[in-house]
């Protein structure tokens, strides 16, 4: 009986890893074939209002603001909002301000809270100043190109599109540890997961690099004040917007967003706080998502057998075809600098070790401010 037990235990390992190898050939053929460019047309560019909610002195601040008011398009109004005063961002701001006159930049600084999310209490303060009917939204830490409006703005030719988003690529601010590590979780599992998950299922989310919405439809899902205590406001929003009847468009550009962590333990952190979100608001897919791991798969299944030759050539094929990845990934991003295939081992194993934990609680850790992520997603602030 316990030999029949550790044959179907054996069979069972090898099926897993089998099943996450084919899952990473296929994950290699989308991001190898997708394409980050199209036709726009230039039939239609409505005027945009783009909402940017800044806290504090980012690193390339200047620069990822700037590329926003930079736009080949040719009208649409920049709303730069603040909670604080005395928030140092604030002279980069001005500086932006009075370099884009023509731009109808303008400075939103409000402390009003709707919610455990300041983010979205930050947007909710400024929708008001807001003149166009097209909204796009993106985080301070973003960097577009001159034609991203135009992109963006390309998907709501269709009247049936009520929200768009973008995918994005990681920029490590330097050459710390954890800037690449950070840059390669993204470059190489999310972008590739997501474009996976577009085979079986329709988009219903949006990604804090770019929310684009009609102001119609974000007055149909309840405004702003229906994100207000959710972590994944984003994925939120392209639930909501789905949910109410319209379509959730992906536009063809690329953003690029700056990966800055001080420390490993940072990195550890800020992707368990996405790990427990996305444990809450897409349970089911979360549950699975360890087929994604083939290479940590592949090197538990060859130790707990053994490590015969069966399991070595698995390992084998696992890393080969993660290394794929990397340099696919890097080139249909458009990533720029020297990679790092030597460091993808490690970048695997630490996103299995943050999968495994972010089993266990649900609490995380958002600015300087402690947090427990209910099971619908929304923020309860720990005392």
């Amino acid at each position: 009986m316990l030999h029949f037990v550790m044959v179907l235990s054996t069979l069972a390992g090898y099926a897993t890893v089998v099943a996450s190898l084919v899952y990473s050939a296929i994950a290699l053929l989308r991001v190898a074939l997708f394409r980050t460019k199209s036709p726009t047309s230039a039939l239609f560019l409505p005027p945009i209002t783009v909402l940017k909610p800044v806290c504090g002195l980012e690193p390339r601040l200047y620069e990822n603001l700037r590329s926003f008011c930079a736009q080949d398009y040719p009208e649409f109004q920049i709303l730069f909002g603040v909670r604080d005063s005395s928030d140092p961002a604030i002279p980069v701001i001005k500086r932006l301000i009075a370099e884009f006159p023509a731009r109808g930049a303008a400075l939103v600084i409000d402390s009003r809270v709707i919610g455990s999310n300041y983010k979205i209490s930050n947007l909710a303060n400024m929708i008001g100043r807001a003149r166009h009917d097209i909204l796009v939204i993106a985080d301070a830490d973003c960097k577009v190109g001159p034609r991203y409006l135009a992109e963006v703005a390309a998907a709501f030719a269709d009247p049936k599109v009520g929200a768009a988003t973008c995918l994005y690529r990681g920029a490590p601010l330097d050459k710390r540890l954890a800037d690449r590590l950070g840059a390669m979780f993204i470059n190489d599992w999310f972008v590739p997961s997501v474009l996976v998950a577009l085979l079986s299922e329709p988009l219903e989310y949006c990604f804090g690099a770019t929310m684009a919405v009609r102001r119609n439809a974000l007055e149909a899902i309840g405004g702003m004040e229906a994100l207000a205590s959710y972590l994944a406001d984003d994925h939120m929003l392209g639930r909501l917007v789905a949910g109410s009847g319209y379509r959730v468009a992906l536009a063809r550009h690329i953003v690029e967003v700056t990966i800055s962590e001080p420390s490993l333990k940072s990195l550890f952190l800020h992707e368990l706080r996405w790990a427990r979100t996305m444990r809450a608001v897409r349970p089911k897919g979360y549950a699975l998502s360890f087929v994604t791991d083939a290479l940590p798969l592949s090197i538990l299944v060859g130790i707990a057998t053994g490590l015969h030759s069966s399991g070595l050539i698995l390992i084998g094929v696992a890393l080969l075809l993660r290394l794929l990845m990397h340099f696919a990934a890097r080139a249909t991003l458009g990533s720029e600098g020297f990679s790092w295939p030597w460091l993808v081992p490690l970048r695997d194993l630490l996103t299995f070790a943050i999968r495994a934990v972010s089993f266990v609680g649900r609490r995380v850790e958002w600015g300087q401010q402690k947090f427990s992520v209910q099971a619908d997603g929304q923020l309860v602030i720990n005392n």
